[in-house]
């Protein structure tokens, strides 16, 4: 159990020898520049913050077989950005995956050993694999943070 929470809490805060984690890899990041999109119809650092919530949301509810789990915005996978795009809303969105990130935390450290093994509701996945995946979903879209800031100071 330590080590699937090490896992876990390294793709979004802990320091580790991959790099930034997610949650690092958006400090400092303005709501103008959470918006920056590369190209028409591609992904903004701000889509992926949501996306990454949301995913975290439909773990949790994976893990807890909870069908009362909803994510608070509306649409799946890619969830809306909100009407007012400004540094208070990109905040609130920042404190939402924050949010999200906490009450998975809370779910994967209330699991005995035992479930880990056990198919996760609505999954074709165990536990642990829902739990791994999360966290290789956060480093994936860390990633692409990182390369979308590169990209918006050419």
């Amino acid at each position: 159990m330590r080590l699937l929470l090490e896992v876990f809490d390294q793709a979004y805060t802990a320091p580790s020898w991959h790099g930034t984690p997610l949650k690092g890899t958006i400090r400092g990041v303005s709501a103008r520049q959470a918006l920056w999109r590369p190209g028409p119809r591609r992904h903004c650092i701000w889509d992926l913050i949501l996306h990454t919530a949301y995913w975290k949301c439909m773990v949790r509810r994976r893990l807890l077989r909870d069908p009362g789990i909803a994510f608070p915005r509306d649409g799946a996978n890619w969830p809306a950005l909100p009407d007012e795009k400004s540094n208070a809303a990109w905040q609130r969105d920042r404190a939402l995956l924050s949010q999200q990130h906490r009450l998975l935390r809370r779910a994967i450290a209330g699991l005995q050993p035992i479930e880990l093994g056990r198919r996760a509701w609505h999954s074709k996945w165990p536990i642990q694999a829902e739990v791994y995946g999360i966290a290789s979903h956060d480093l994936y879209h860390a990633g692409q943070v990182q390369i979308l800031k590169r990209l918006m100071r050419r």
